[in-house]
C-alpha cells in the first residue's frame, strides 16, 4: 500500500475511534455502523480525487458534495429529487430533523433513544470530523492539526457522558490519533528512502543510514512522543474543564440526576427516558404542595404540557407560537355553555429542588398570577418559562374550572372540527396492524366515540388482564406498542401511549398529558406532590366538552366519574382515592425544547397555534430564514465544485474570441492567447505544459503524447510556428485562423482521449489551477510590500510543474 493509501486508512481509522466515544450516548449503538459505511464512501471519493488528480481543494469540494447527497440519501430520500439530488423539500426535511435533534438533546437522558434527529446529529458530525481529519492529514498532508477535530469529537462525548468508561473512551480515541500520526511519519520518511526501523541493526550497533551521533534516528521520534504527549494533555484538560452535566445530554442549571443525592432537582426530561429509574426511587421527595378550595381532590390532576404528535418513534409536543400570558385565559376549545363547571382556586407551592421549565398547573385553568418571566401556549394551555425561568421555589395562584359533563354529553358529542381531526388522529406507518385490530375488537358493539373509550379505558384498567410493572424495558414507539400489548405488562406510559394510539386509528383525537397526580393530604388540609406522584394520561376530544381525561392505569390515580356505570349526572366525585404514596409515574417533565427551541423561543417564534374549531392549527416547522438558508448552502455546495469548469469556459471564450484591433500588439496578444489555450487544452487532457522547451518541440511533444491525427497536429504546428514569428521575427506578420486551429486541437484531444479523461476535461480542468497560482503570485507580493506571513506551501506553483 501507498504511503498516502495508509495515511488515508489511518484518518478513516482515527475518526471512527473518536466517534467510538459517543456510542454511550445513544442506545441502540447501530448509528455506527451507518457512519462507518457512509465515512467509508466519504474516504473512497477523496482517495480517487487524489489518485486522478484533482486540485486539493476540488477534492474536498468533491468530497464536501458527496457528504451532503450521503446525509440526503440516508435522511431524506423521499423529499430528494431523484431520490438523492438535494431539493428545497429535502434541505427542510434535513433542516427539520436537525431542530428535533437539538430538541431531543436538550431533554433525553444518557442514553437517549436513537431517534431519527439524534442519528442526524451523529452521522452527520461524524462525517463531518471525518471531512476534515481526511483533509488535513491526507490532501494536505499535515497530520497534527488533524487532531482538533478528532479531540472536539471526543471531547462532546466525555463532557455528555456519565463517566462510567471514560478511560476506555479516551484511550481508543487517543490511540486513533497516534495511529493517524504514525502514518504520516511512516508516509514522510518514506519519501526519502528506506523507513526506520528499530530492528534492523548493523553490527556496529547503528540503525542503518543513521550517523553515530543518532540524531537522525531519534528526532522523529522525540517529535512523534512530543505531538502524542501534547495531543494526550489536551485532550485531557480540555473534557476536565468542562462544566459536569448530570443524567440529561443538556439538562438546565442545577439539575440533578434523580438518585437521591445532590440537591434532589428533577431534570426536565422524557417520561420514556428516565421513567423507571424515578419509580423505583427509595425516597419519595416532595417537589410542591398547594391547597385548593376543590370538593373533588381526588381528581386534582396537576398538568405539565400534552404530548400531541407521534412519529412512530416517540410521542412528543408539537412546536407551537407563544404569546404572553393573558389576565385570563381564554375558554377551553370545544367547551360548551351547557356543560356543568365549577371555578375553583389553588394555591401552589414549589419545592427549590423542582427545576424546570414548564408549569404544573389543574386543567383547565383559566387564570394564572405567577411572577417571573413565562409565556403561554394556547393549544396546550401551558406555561413555559422564558429566559431561563424555572419552577425553581415558585409560588403562584390558578383559577381553573372542575368541568362536570354527564355520560350523556359525552355520548352525543358531535364532530370534531376537520383540521383537529386531521392533526390528532395521525399515526404513523410503523404502527403494528394488531393496535388498530385490537381497538376494533375491544370497542365492538360501541354506539359512539365515548362508549368506545369507555370501553378501551376499561380493557385496560380491568378487563385486559393487564398488569402495572416498572420492571419492564420502556420504550419509545410503535414497536413499544405492539410488544405491551402482547406482553401485557407494563406503567402508566405504556397505558396512556397505547389507548391514544388505539383510539386515534378509530378516529377519536387523542393526546397524552403528562404531570402529577394529586398527591397526599397532610394534616395542615395542605396537599404533597412527590416525586412517584408523576404521572401520563390520554386526553380525548369530544365537542362540545373538549378535551377530556380518562384513565388506563390499573392502581394508579382516581377513574372519572363520568366513565364509570350508573355514575350520578353532573358529580365530579369519586370514591376511588389515590394511593398515598404511591408510585405512579417518572417525572414527566419535558424541557422547554420540546415545544420551542431556546433560540425560537427568545425571538418569540415557535410556530402557529391557535385554538380548534376556531382557526385551522398548523405548525409552521423550520422558519421560512432558515430554509433559505439551507438551501442557500446546498446550492453552494453543489456549485462550488463546478466553477472550474465555468472559470475554464469563460478563458477559452476570451481568449479565442475576435479582436478588432490590427497593431503588432494585437496580433501578437492574440497568438500568444491561442497558443495558451492549446497549452492549457493539453493540460486538461493530462498532457503537463513544458514551458523550458521551444514551441516547435513543445508542439511535437503535444502530437505524440496526445496521439492527435493529421489535422489536429498540422493545426498545433501552425500555431507554434505563428509563436516562434511572434518571438524571434523582427516583424511578425499577423496569421488568420488562429482560433479556429485551437478549436482542431482540442477536438483532436478529445477525439483521442478516453470517456473518463474527456469528462474531467471539462468538470475539472487541471489548468483551473492557474487561478489559485495568481492569488498566490498576487499575495507574495502583497507580503513583500507589507511584510505578511510567508504563504503557505500547497498555494505556491510546484518546482516542476511549468505554466
Amino acid at each position: 500500500m501507498s504511503g498516502r493509501g495508509r495515511l488515508a486508512l489511518g484518518a478513516f481509522a482515527a475518526t471512527l475511534m473518536a466517534a467510538c466515544s459517543m456510542l454511550p450516548l445513544v442506545d441502540p449503538v447501530t448509528w455506527i455502523l451507518q457512519a462507518s459505511f457512509l465515512l467509508a464512501i466519504q474516504c473512497g471519493v477523496g482517495a480517487l480525487g487524489r489518485r486522478v488528480p484533482l486540485p486539493r481543494l476540488l477534492t474536498v469540494g468533491a468530497q464536501a458534495v458527496v457528504l451532503v447527497l450521503l446525509l440526503t440519501v440516508a435522511f431524506a430520500r423521499e423529499q430528494a429529487l431523484a431520490g438523492f439530488v438535494p431539493g428545497p423539500q429535502s434541505v427542510q426535511q434535513l433542516a427539520d430533523l436537525l431542530t428535533t435533534g437539538a430538541d431531543d438533546v436538550g431533554r433525553y437522558t444518557i442514553p437517549a433513544p436513537d431517534t431519527a434527529g439524534i442519528r442526524l446529529m451523529l452521522v452527520g458530525g461524524v462525517l463531518l470530523v471525518g471531512l476534515a481529519v481526511d483533509a488535513l492529514a491526507v490532501t494536505f498532508r499535515s497530520a497534527a492539526p488533524a487532531g482538533l477535530p478528532l479531540l472536539a469529537l471526543y471531547s462532546v462525548a466525555a463532557g455528555l457522558s456519565d463517566g462510567s468508561a471514560d478511560w476506555l473512551w479516551f484511550l481508543l480515541a487517543a490511540c486513533g490519533y497516534l495511529l493517524l500520526l504514525l502514518a504520516e511519519g511512516r508516509d514522510r520518511l518514506s519519501q526519502w528512502g528506506r523507513v526506520f526501523a528499530g530492528t534492523n541493526r548493523p553490527r556496529d550497533g547503528l540503525p542503518s543510514g543513521i550517523d553515530a551521533s543518532g540524531r537522525g534516528a531519534l528526532a522523529p521520534v522525540r517529535t512523534g512522543r512530543r505531538i502524542g504527549a501534547l495531543a494526550l494533555g489536551i485532550a485531557l484538560v480540555v473534557p476536565a474543564a468542562l462544566p459536569a452535566l448530570d443524567s440529561g445530554l443538556l439538562t438546565g442549571p442545577g439539575a440533578g440526576n434523580g438518585k437521591g443525592g445532590g440537591g434532589g432537582t428533577i431534570s426536565a426530561v422524557n417520561p420514556l427516558v428516565s421513567l423507571q429509574n424515578n419509580l423505583n426511587q427509595p425516597e419519595n421527595r416532595e417537589v410542591m404542595s398547594y391547597r385548593t378550595n376543590s370538593d373533588s381532590v381526588q381528581d386534582f390532576y396537576l398538568r405539565i404540557l400534552a404530548l400531541d404528535q407521534f412519529n412512530g418513534n416517540e410521542w412528543r409536543a408539537s412546536t407551537r407560537r407563544l404569546k404572553d400570558v393573558p389576565k385570563r385565559l381564554p375558554t377551553p376549545a370545544g367547551l360548551a355553555p351547557d356543560v356543568a363547571v365549577t371555578e375553583v382556586r389553588t394555591n401552589i407551592s414549589a419545592s427549590s429542588s423542582y427545576q424546570q421549565t414548564y408549569l404544573p398547573l389543574p386543567y383547565p385553568a383559566t387564570e394564572v398570577k405567577v411572577g417571573g418571566r413565562w409565556r403561554y401556549e394556547p393549544e396546550g394551555r401551558t406555561l413555559v418559562g422564558d429566559d431561563g425561568e424555572t419552577t425553581k421555589g415558585a409560588q403562584y395562584e390558578v383559577s381553573s374550572l372542575v368541568v362536570q359533563p354527564t355520560a350523556g354529553q359525552l355520548a352525543g358529542a358531535g364532530e370534531a372540527p376537520a383540521a383537529l381531526r386531521r392533526e390528532y388522529t395521525k399515526v404513523p406507518d410503523s404502527l403494528p396492524k394488531v393496535v388498530k385490530e385490537t381497538a376494533e375488537e375491544v370497542t365492538k358493539g360501541a354506539a359512539n366515540g365515548y362508549e368506545q373509550a369507555v370501553k378501551l379505558q376499561n380493557y385496560f384498567a380491568s378487563e385486559g388482564g393487564f398488569t402495572y410493572d416498572t420492571s419492564v424495558n420502556s420504550g419509545t414507539g410503535s414497536a413499544a406498542i405492539g410488544r405491551f400489548l402482547k406482553d401485557r405488562r407494563g406503567f402508566c406510559v405504556h397505558f396512556s401511549f397505547t389507548m391514544a394510539a388505539m383510539a386515534r386509528t378509530l378516529g377519536i383525537p387523542a393526546r397524552v398529558a403528562v404531570g402529577f397526580t394529586p398527591g397526599a393530604a397532610q394534616s395542615d388540609g395542605s396537599m404533597s406532590v412527590g416525586l412517584r406522584d408523576a404521572h401520563a394520561w390520554p386526553e380525548l376530544y369530544f365537542e362540545g366538552v373538549g378535551w377530556t381525561r380518562f384513565e388506563p392505569t390499573p392502581t394508579r390515580g382516581s377513574t372519572p366519574a363520568y366513565t364509570l356505570p350508573d355514575a350520578p349526572t353532573g358529580d365530579a366525585a369519586d370514591p376511588a382515592q389515590p394511593e398515598t404514596g404511591a408510585s405512579t409515574a417518572a417525572p414527566a417533565t419535558p424541557s422547554a425544547s420540546d415545544s420551542c427551541p431556546a433560540q425560537m423561543r427568545r425571538q418569540g417564534e415557535c410556530g402557529s397555534s391557535a385554538l380548534p374549531g376556531a382557526v385551522t392549527p398548523t405548525d409552521t416547522g423550520t422558519p421560512a430564514g432558515t430554509v433559505l438558508g439551507w438551501a442557500l448552502v446546498a446550492v453552494l455546495v453543489l456549485l462550488v465544485p463546478l466553477l472550474p469548469m465555468f472559470w475554464r469556459s469563460r478563458t477559452r471564450a476570451r481568449r479565442l474570441g475576435s479582436s478588432t484591433g490590427r497593431t503588432p500588439a494585437d496580433a501578437t496578444a492574440r497568438t500568444m492567447a491561442a497558443w495558451q489555450e492549446i497549452t492549457d487544452t493539453a493540460w486538461d487532457h493530462g498532457i503537463d505544459p513544458d514551458e523550458s522547451q521551444t514551441p516547435r518541440k513543445a508542439a511535437a511533444r503535444m502530437v505524440r503524447l496526445g496521439r492527435l491525427d493529421t489535422e489536429a497536429a498540422a493545426a498545433v504546428h501552425r500555431v507554434a510556428g505563428a509563436v516562434e514569428q511572434v518571438l524571434y521575427a523582427p516583424e511578425p506578420r499577423p496569421v488568420p485562423g488562429l482560433a479556429e486551429d485551437a478549436q482542431a486541437v482540442r477536438a483532436g484531444l478529445r477525439l483521442s482521449a478516453d470517456r473518463f479523461a474527456r469528462f474531467r476535461a471539462v468538470v475539472a480542468p487541471r489548468s483551473a489551477v492557474r487561478v489559485v497560482w495568481a492569488l498566490s503570485e498576487r499575495r507574495a507580493a502583497l507580503a513583500g510590500r507589507w511584510r505578511l506571513p510567508q504563504r503557505p506551501a500547497w498555494l505556491r506553483r510546484p518546482s516542476g510543474q511549468q505554466g
